[in-house]
This record gives C-alpha cells, sequence and structure tokens, in this order.
C-alpha cells in the first residue's frame, strides 16, 4: 500500500504536465491563427484600388472598408468563443485533478473500525489514542464537586434512558432522531464484532454451543448499555451481552475519539457468586418496611438468591415489629441471611450505614446502600453487580422518584397497586439526579476512603460527601439512570433542627417530589377551571332548554 501510493503520484503528475503542456500549444495555435488573419494581404499579384487606369469612386472605398471591417469583427468574435470554450475544458480539468488528489489522500490517510497502523499515519493514531488516554475511560479523574461528574445514559434495543429531558425529552424514550438511532445500532454492532470476532489480546475464551459449534452473539443478546460524551476528547460506551442459556456476562467498552470506535477491553464478567450486602438503615416506619420486604422476597429471596440483607434499625420503638416481620418473611420462604442491629439512639443515615458495613465479618462484599422506600428489580441487582469493581469502579445509579399517587392518579377513585405505578413518564416522575443515597460499592472501598462523615448530622448531607470524596479519588464513579430502581413517593418532614442549607435542600427535594409542572398547574388553577367548567355547564343547559 505505501509503495504503490507514490507510483500513482508519480503518474497523475506526469498526466498533469502533458495536459498543461498540450493546453499551452493549442492556446498557442490559437493565438498565431488569430494574428495571421489579421494581418493586411502581401500578394504581389493583387491590384491595389486606385492604379492609373481605373476610377473608383469615393463609396466604393468605403464599402470595402465596412465589408473588412464587418469581417474582421465576425473572426473576433469566433476566436473568443473558442478561447472561453478552451477555458471551461481547463477548469473542468482541474477541477477533476482536484477530485483525484483528494482521494488519492483519503486512500493514504483514512482508517475505519477495522485500520492499523499500515493504514494511517503514526501521528493520526497517536492522537487518537491520546484522547483515550485523557479521557476518564481506565482511571478516575480528580473532579471538584458532584457537578463536575459527567453521567452516562443508558440504553437498550429499543429505549434509551437519559437524565437531560429539557421541554422535547422524556425519562425513557425511543430514540427517534435518525442520527441517535444509527450510533446506538452501530454501537451494538461494533460490540458484537469484537466478541464474535476476538483479538489474540481480549481476555476471553471461545466457547461453544451445545452442539460443538462457535458461540455467535447477536443483537437478541444485548442486555444494556450506557454511553457519555466528554465533548473535548470523544464517547465513551459501556455495553453488556448474556446469551440466555450462559451465565457470564460479556463486557465492551468502547471508545469514539470523534472519529473511528476503538476497541479499549473485552472482557468475561461471572456474577454468578457475587453476593451483595444490602444494607437498610431504618427508624420506625414500619408500614413502609412490610412494603419493602414483599419486594425483597419477590425479587431477592425468589429470583436472585444472592443476597444478604443487613437492617440497622434505631430507637426501641417499632423494634418489635420489625423482627416480627423479619421473621414472618424468612419463615415462609427458608431464607435465614439476614442481620438485625440494633442500636438506642437518634436515627443517623450515615451511621446506620456504617455500622451495617463493618458488622459484615466474612472478608470482601458488594455492598447496596438502600432505603426502606426504595424499590429495586432483579435486573437492577446485576446492574449493580457489572458496575461496581473493587479498587476500580463505583456505581451511584439515578433513582426515577415517583410522584404523589393522590394526584397523579386524582381521576381514579383509589391509585393502582404500586406495581403497576412504576413507569418512567413526565407525569409520573422524575430522574432523581440530585440524589446520592443509592450505591452500590464494594466493603474494602467503602472502609478505605473512610465512610461517612459522623459530623455531618440530618438531612441528605453525609450522601453528598460521601460521593465528593469519591470524586477526588481515582476510582471510577459509574453515574447513569437505571430503569430498575424507583423511589416510592411518601409524606416528608423537614426538621427545624437542620442547618439553612439541609433545611432548603430538604424543601427542595419536597416540592419536586409532589408533582409535575402540570399537575402543580393544575391545582394552582382549580378554581379558574372548575369556574370555567361550570360555565361551560351553564350555557349547554341553556341551549338545551331553548
Amino acid at each position: 500500500m505505501l509503495i504503490r501510493m507514490p507510483r500513482r503520484g508519480l503518474i497523475l503528475h506526469t498526466r498533469t504536465h502533458w495536459l498543461l503542456l498540450g493546453l499551452a500549444l493549442l492556446c498557442s495555435l490559437v493565438l498565431f491563427m488569430y494574428l495571421l488573419e489579421c494581418a493586411p494581404q502581401t500578394d504581389g499579384n493583387a491590384s491595389l484600388p486606385g492604379v492609373v487606369g481605373e476610377n473608383y469612386g469615393k463609396e466604393y472605398y468605403q464599402a470595402l472598408l465596412q465589408e473588412q471591417e464587418e469581417h474582421y469583427q465576425t473572426r473576433a468574435t469566433s476566436l473568443k468563443r473558442q478561447i472561453a470554450q478552451l477555458k471551461q475544458e481547463l477548469q473542468e480539468m482541474s477541477e477533476k485533478m482536484r477530485s483525484l488528489q483528494e482521494r488519492k489522500n483519503i486512500g493514504a490517510n483514512g482508517i475505519g473500525y477495522q485500520g492499523n497502523k499500515e493504514q494511517a499515519p503514526s501521528d493520526l493514531l497517536e492522537f487518537l489514542h491520546s484522547q483515550i488516554d485523557k479521557a476518564e475511560v481506565s482511571i478516575g479523574a480528580k473532579l471538584p464537586s458532584e457537578y463536575g461528574v459527567i453521567p452516562f445514559e443508558s440504553f437498550t434495543l429499543m429505549k434509551v434512558f437519559q437524565l437531560e429531558m429539557g421541554l422535547t425529552r422524556h425519562p425513557e424514550e425511543k430514540p427517534v432522531r435518525k442520527d441517535k438511532r444509527d450510533e446506538l445500532v452501530e454501537v451494538i454492532e461494533a460490540g458484537l464484532e469484537v466478541i464474535n470476532n476476538p483479538d489474540e489480546d481480549d481476555e476471553q475464551e471461545d466457547e461453544e454451543g451445545p452442539l460443538g459449534e462457535k458461540l455467535i452473539f447477536n443483537e437478541n443478546d444485548f442486555i444494556e448499555g450506557y454511553y457519555r460524551t466528554e465533548r473535548d476528547k470523544g464517547t465513551q460506551y459501556e455495553l453488556f451481552f448474556k446469551k440466555a442459556e450462559l451465565m457470564e456476562y460479556r463486557h465492551v467498552t468502547l471508545f469514539r475519539p470523534f472519529g473511528p470506535l476503538m476497541k479499549v477491553k473485552s472482557e468475561m464478567i461471572d456474577i454468578t457468586r457475587s453476593i451483595i450486602n444490602i444494607i437498610v438503615p431504618l427508624a420506625e416506619r414500619t408500614e413502609a418496611f412490610v412494603q419493602f420486604m414483599q419486594n425483597f422476597r419477590d425479587v431477592c429471596i425468589h429470583q436472585d438468591k444472592k443476597i444478604h440483607l443487613t437492617v440497622v434499625y434505631f430507637g426501641k420503638e417499632g423494634l418489635s415489629k420489625v423482627k416480627s416481620i423479619l421473621e414472618s418473611v424468612t419463615s415462609e420462604s427458608d431464607f435465614h441471611n439476614y442481620t438485625l442491629v440494633s442500636l438506642n439512639e437518634e436515627f443517623n443515615r450515615g451511621r446506620g450505614l456504617n455500622v451495617g458495613a463493618r458488622t459484615w465479618d466474612k472478608g470482601e462484599v458488594l455492598m447496596f446502600f438502600c432505603d426502606v422506600d426504595i424499590y429495586f428489580s432483579a435486573e437492577f441487582l446485576n446492574s449493580c453487580r457489572l458496575n461496581a469493581e473493587p479498587g476500580k469502579k463505583v456505581f451511584y445509579p439515578v433513582v426515577f422518584s415517583l410522584y404523589n399517587p393522590a394526584i397523579v392518579y386524582a381521576n381514579q377513585e383509589v391509585p393502582p397497586p404500586v406495581e403497576q405505578q412504576l413507569v418512567h413518564k413526565k407525569d409520573s416522575g422524575f430522574w432523581r439526579d440530585f440524589g446520592f443515597g443509592m450505591t452500590c460499592q464494594y466493603r474494602s472501598d467503602f472502609l478505605t476512603i473512610g465512610g461517612f462523615d459522623m459530623e455531618v448530622k440530618g438531612w441528605g448531607g453525609e450522601d453528598v460527601h460521601l460521593y465528593r470524596k469519591y470524586l477526588h479519588g481515582d476510582l471510577i464513579v459509574i453515574r447513569t439512570p437505571v430503569p430498575g430502581l424507583f423511589h416510592l413517593w411518601h409524606e416528608k418532614r423537614c426538621a427545624d433542627e437542620l442547618t439553612p442549607e439541609q433545611y432548603r435542600m430538604c424543601i427542595q427535594s419536597k416540592a419536586m417530589n409532589e408533582a409535575s409542572h402540570s399537575h402543580l398547574g393544575m391545582l394552582v388553577f382549580r378554581e379558574e377551571i372548575e369556574t370555567h367548567l361550570h360555565k361551560q355547564a351553564y350555557r349547554t343547559n341553556s341551549e338545551a332548554v331553548g
């Protein structure tokens, strides 16, 4: 390839040289003909007007001059037309030469997804790889605050779950724009290409099907993916694939450095033996705990079966009720992987999670910090396992927070069951992107970073403080909305003991949790709406009587 390119350039240069030489000769010939036609007659045998013996009048000479002038004008017009035609042909040839030169450059410099160092200049490849090195792909970046993190957005084959909604986007939607559809299709196809045709350096082994044939993955094996764009570097894609009959997941990381996709890694993830210790701090709220345990029984005991539950209870009131609920659920399902820790002190969420993490004495374990008003699915538990890695990554999913069902379903006699309220719509809830309480992280990382700050009191502050500590460290923070994690609405009370900043955050959360803009608007203008409906009914009745 590199040997042929100079030959093509030499041939193209030779053709250009001869073409220009030919055009120059042609222009010279035309100019010579023009001068020849304009030159005066020098034929010695021709008799000149006015010779003695011949008598010509003045009109004769005027007619002769006019005839000669018309002849020269006609010839000049013809030559101008030929020159213009030659200029046009020369311009067309120049454009063809420019197009050939551009094609030659593209052939020398362009690289595709399978491009290698022999197909592109080394400086271009070095630049593309430097974009990957500068991006937060392999190592976490130290960030000044929680506002500096670039969140992921998640997607499946049919839907995209996105944070930045604006006025036209929805928390869950099909990718309507063609460029977004094409982008996600291309990414999934590239991931399948990496899995089905692995390189020698990939950390995966060829697997065989039940009949000994090579195992081929297709788009139906795509489980979920995440993507985010660092606008000055490129777009990162995290893809997860799984065959229904296999236990292992295939994980592919791709990066688009504003150019071709470049494989970062391809690995096999075995989560079959990954136990999750779900830690729930609790004080009173026994009715909410009953609902939580129903979800826990359906998802963790009957489906996942690799869960340990740690409940840290504050105070004495309601403790016996919580014990009774745990014993009832565990006796029905023959489940005994739980720990109940009782603390006779005032509720402090950070304190409860710290105690729950340190109560575990069986070595390394993946922890999910959870609240009693959280509803999660079995798919979310697998996402928790896939996105947390000891010494490498912590997972901070964005919860979808449901609005007050009494407002959302005001046109119904009673709200539907909780399971039917779990939908991603603008009027049903919102992505709780200001909340950092739900997180999956390994116990060793939590203890290394120092856990929660016990000096933080009251609502919300301890979560943000822990989140910031991870942002200031070297671990990668995976921040993305997930479809299988919901915050159920409940009445909020902002205590007087909170600091002004905490109280402001609490009131903001309370307002945002109540209803969507449209539903709140209906409440604000309820009196006006009722007046309008009354007038409409009166007008209709009057017309009917008349």
